[in-house]
Formats: C-alpha cells, sequence, structure tokens
C-alpha cells in the first residue's frame, strides 16, 4: 500500500504521479491509500514512486498490508476487476466501431493500437477480469475479417518424432532459439540439435527454420515457433502468448503488438557477434525462453 501528500504548489508533480499509479493498476481505497497485490514488481514501483515524492518535497509511505478491517480479501479482488473491467470496456467500444466499419476502411494501425492497450491492461489484470476472453475473441474476430484464409497446416504426432535430431542454421536467432525449446518441451525431451547451411549432409536430421521446402519453417505469415505449434496442434494458453511474442520479435512487425521477446533477441545476436558457440547460445537463450514462458501474461 501507498500513502503519500505532495504540496499544493507541486500540481505538475501530483499529475504526474496519478498517471503512474493508473499505468500501475492501482486501487484506491475508500479512506486513503493505493493498493497492489504484494509481488516484487509492484514493491518496485511503489518504492520508487515514494522516492519520486520525497523529492519533491511531499511525504510517502509504502506498508505491507496483511488485511484490511472492513474490506475483505474478496472485495478488495472485485475492486481490481471492476476496475480493470471498465478499461477494457472502453476497447470493447472501439473494437465494435471497428467492425462495423467495411473491410477496406480499417486500419492496421487501429487494430495494432487497439492491441497494445489490450496488453497494458492485461499487464494490470491480477485477478483475470472475466472480459478479458471477450476482448481478445473480439480482437481475433477483427484480424480474420482482416486478411485472407490460409490453408491449414498439416497435424503431425510427437511420437513420430522422438529420438530424433534436429538441424537449423548456425547462429540462432529468436524463432529457432525458441523452436528448439518448444520441440524439447512439447515434442521430444530427448532430441538433439545440430547446425549447418546444408541439411543435405544429414539427411537423417528433421530441418527447422532453414530456407528451403523440407522440413519446419514460416508458413504464409507464421514463423517457425507458431508453425511448430500449430502443426503438432500444441494447446497451451501461455504458449499462445509466448508464440506472439516470438512472431514480433523475429518479423519486427508489430503485429501482436507484443514486447517481451525484443530484449532476447537483441541479447541473442549480441552472443552470435561475440563469436558465442551456437550450443551455447542455444543453451541460454533457451533457458530465457523458459523465463519468457512462465512469466508472460
Amino acid at each position: 500500500m501507498l500513502v503519500f501528500t505532495l504540496p499544493t504548489a507541486k500540481a505538475s508533480e501530483r499529475v504526474g504521479v496519478w498517471r503512474k499509479l493508473q499505468r500501475y493498476g492501482v486501487v484506491a481505497l475508500p479512506a486513503s491509500g493505493y493498493v497492489l497485490p504484494n509481488n516484487s514488481m509492484n514493491q518496485e514501483r511503489f518504492e520508487w514512486l515514494a522516492t519520486s515524492i520525497r523529492s519533491s518535497k511531499g511525504q510517502a509511505a509504502v506498508a505491507h498490508v496483511c488485511s484490511f478491517d472492513e474490506l475483505r480479501d474478496e472485495q478488495i479482488e472485485q475492486m481490481f476487476n471492476e476496475a480493470r473491467t471498465r478499461e477494457y470496456q472502453v476497447v470493447e467500444k472501439e473494437l465494435k466501431k471497428l467492425s462495423r466499419l467495411p473491410t477496406r476502411d480499417k486500419r492496421e494501425s487501429s487494430i495494432l493500437r487497439l492491441k497494445k492497450r489490450i496488453h497494458q491492461i492485461v499487464e494490470i489484470d491480477f485477478f483475470g477480469s472475466p472480459i478479458r476472453a471477450r476482448i481478445e475473441e473480439a480482437v481475433r474476430q477483427l484480424e480474420s475479417d482482416e486478411r485472407p484464409e490460409r490453408g491449414k497446416v498439416g497435424k503431425k504426432s510427437p511420437k513420430d518424432y522422438m529420438g530424433r535430431t534436429w538441424i537449423t542454421r548456425p547462429h540462432p536467432g529468436i524463432d529457432r532459439v525458441a523452436s528448439a525449446w518448444l520441440v524439447l518441451r512439447h515434442i521430444d525431451s530427448q532430441a538433439k540439435f545440430i547446425f549447418d547451411k546444408e541439411p543435405r549432409r544429414h539427411p537423417d536430421a528433421i530441418p527447422f527454420d532453414m530456407f528451403n521446402a523440407d522440413g519446419f519453417g514460416h508458413v504464409g505469415n507464421d514463423c517457425t515457433f507458431e508453425t511448430l505449434v500449430n502443426s503438432f496442434g500444441i494447446k497451451d494458453s501461455r504458449l499462445k502468448l509466448v508464440a506472439q511474442a516470438i512472431h514480433d520479435a523475429d518479423f519486427a512487425d508489430e503485429h501482436f503488438g507484443r514486447t517481451e521477446a525484443l530484449g532476447i533477441d537483441r541479447i541473442l545476436d549480441g552472443w552470435n557477434k561475440q563469436g558465442m558457440a551456437d550450443e551455447e547460445v542455444l543453451r541460454r537463450g533457451m533457458e530465457m525462453i523458459e523465463g519468457l514462458y512462465n512469466g508472460i501474461r
């Protein structure tokens, strides 16, 4: 919980604090103070904000609160959900306006802007507002109206790919590292990986993200990671978010408005430029993808 005061003369600072509180997704208590769920990120945000307030000659205190006398945990959770629902509803109105326009008048930039806003709300949707699924489905429907149907990728069975070696190009980037992680996690936990520009030298290996028609690669507007998810029919809601992040980092097209994998891509590029061994880049990169999978929301 954060409580603070600022001198009345500090109007611009007060506005700045309020904007940050809104961005953090706080709930204002009926009497005074602002609350967020207790986690390390929210703790850090409140601590830095309190420091900023004090530097503006205000007073601020951050406290861990176990309970409130007149507010049950369920009531506080409902307050958070109501706040997020109001924000989702604003986006929903804009989505409905877009859906009523002729297809030719729909602008990708408008959809992208709304997706970025949804992503911002999701980041502070701490207790899962029930309206979120409806909003995300509305976006998917709007996007499907915007692009032509693509041919479906034939479904594969993991049991047909057990104990195999997978081959990709040297200097693995975000799509190849994430794809290798996906193979180990969802297809074959014993898979081996090799690097070579010429898959013909390894006829028994399964190519992925190679510049040839065999194996698994880009299909339509899908990156290799998305192709693997679709090919093996993997159903996992968090994996879908990871796929969106990998797509945006690999294509740099902001298609899904997700930025979580951009930093990983830059790190991989830096390691490759350092001359780090491909196997080590892959190992370290897959650890970061595992972290991304567990942290994305």
